[in-house]
């Protein structure tokens, strides 16, 4: 029954992980938008999401990337032979590159807490699929575990980052074209 509860608090801590890095980097897309902006909007804007990316970042991304974590290895302490399956190891590998993606996310946060702004939101919005292809990994080698299954997840997963880089590429051009409130923009 322990290891029921350790698992059930990993699950939720991976949960709270992912919803911080889904959300910060959409923070950073609307800072970096907001570089865009005539005074004092920009001011304005770019406080507020400064302030509103520290709060998420410390409060709720980094302490659930962290007790995420700290129940993984309690679940894999109470049950080490999951460590002798390939596809346990080709998890963890995804979680190495995810606290690769968080790292990545901490040197733009550090960046825009210090008023620099160095990536487009265009840049940022591809940026953002990251953590989504890897959660899509993760969970596709969790529930299939079988290494022909997987193996043919991670190639699913994979066609699925190309497809969401030219689905972001295809909305940038028509984000282009169109105005906030839907009328066509003119040239």
């Amino acid at each position: 029954m322990e290891y029921l509860y350790i698992k059930a608090l990993h699950i939720i801590f991976i949960v709270t992980w992912f919803a911080g890095l889904f959300y910060i980097v959409r923070l950073f897309i609307y800072h970096a938008e907001a570089e865009g902006k005539e005074e004092p909007a920009k001011s304005i804007l770019q406080t507020q999401y400064k302030l509103m990316s520290k709060r998420l970042w410390y409060i709720i991304t980094w302490p659930s990337a962290v007790l995420a974590s700290f129940f993984a290895i309690w679940l894999l302490t109470l049950n080490p032979t999951l460590l002798s399956n390939t596809w346990m190891w080709v998890k963890l590998s995804f979680v190495f590159l995810l606290y690769l993606y968080q790292l990545g996310c901490h040197v733009i946060f550090k960046q825009l807490q210090n008023d620099v702004v160095k990536y487009s939101s265009a840049k940022l919005r591809l940026w953002n699929e990251v953590a989504t292809v890897i959660l899509f990994a993760v969970v596709f080698i969790v529930e299939l575990q079988n290494s022909m299954d997987w193996i043919w997840g991670v190639f699913g997963i994979i066609a699925f980052g190309i497809t969401m880089m030219v689905l972001v590429k295809l909305y940038k051009k028509t984000r282009k074209k169109k105005s906030w409130d839907g009328t066509e923009k003119k040239e």
